[in-house]
C-alpha cells in the first residue's frame, strides 16, 4: 500500500441533515444545516470522515456541499474571520471534524406563511 506524502488539508463543508431519533435537534425542526471544517488528504476523504462522524453522533446526513480549502476560498475572494481560521487550524491540528455552526430548519421551505 502506497504511503501518502501530502499533509492533510482542511475543507469547509456544509452538511444538510434530516431528523433521526435522539438527534438533539430542536423540537419541530425538520433538520439542520451544519457548517463543518474537516481534515483530509482530499475533499472526498473529508466528506467521508464528516458523514461517518455525524452518523456516529446520531445525525442523519442527507447532502454535503464542499467549499474548498482555505487557500481555495481565499483565491475566490472569501473573507475568513480569525475565529473561522482558528477552527480550521484546530481541525488540522487534531485531524478532526469541527462542527462550527448548527442552523435548524423549520417547515418545508424558508418562506413565511401568509395564512
Amino acid at each position: 500500500m502506497a504511503k501518502r506524502t501530502s499533509a492533510p488539508k482542511v475543507y469547509t463543508l456544509l452538511v444538510e441533515v434530516g431528523r433521526a431519533a435522539g438527534d438533539g435537534l430542536p423540537e419541530g425542526s425538520t433538520g439542520a444545516g451544519l457548517l463543518c471544517y474537516a481534515s483530509g488528504h482530499d475533499e472526498e476523504e473529508a466528506v467521508r470522515e464528516t458523514v461517518q462522524v455525524l452518523r456516529q453522533a446520531g445525525l442523519a446526513p442527507l447532502d454535503v456541499t464542499g467549499y474548498g480549502t482555505l487557500a481555495e476560498r481565499l483565491a475566490e475572494g472569501h473573507e475568513i474571520a480569525p475565529e473561522e481560521k482558528g477552527l480550521m487550524d484546530r481541525a488540522a491540528e487534531e485531524n478532526a471534524v469541527v462542527v462550527a455552526q448548527v442552523t435548524p430548519v423549520f417547515g418545508d421551505d424558508d418562506t413565511a406563511s401568509t395564512d
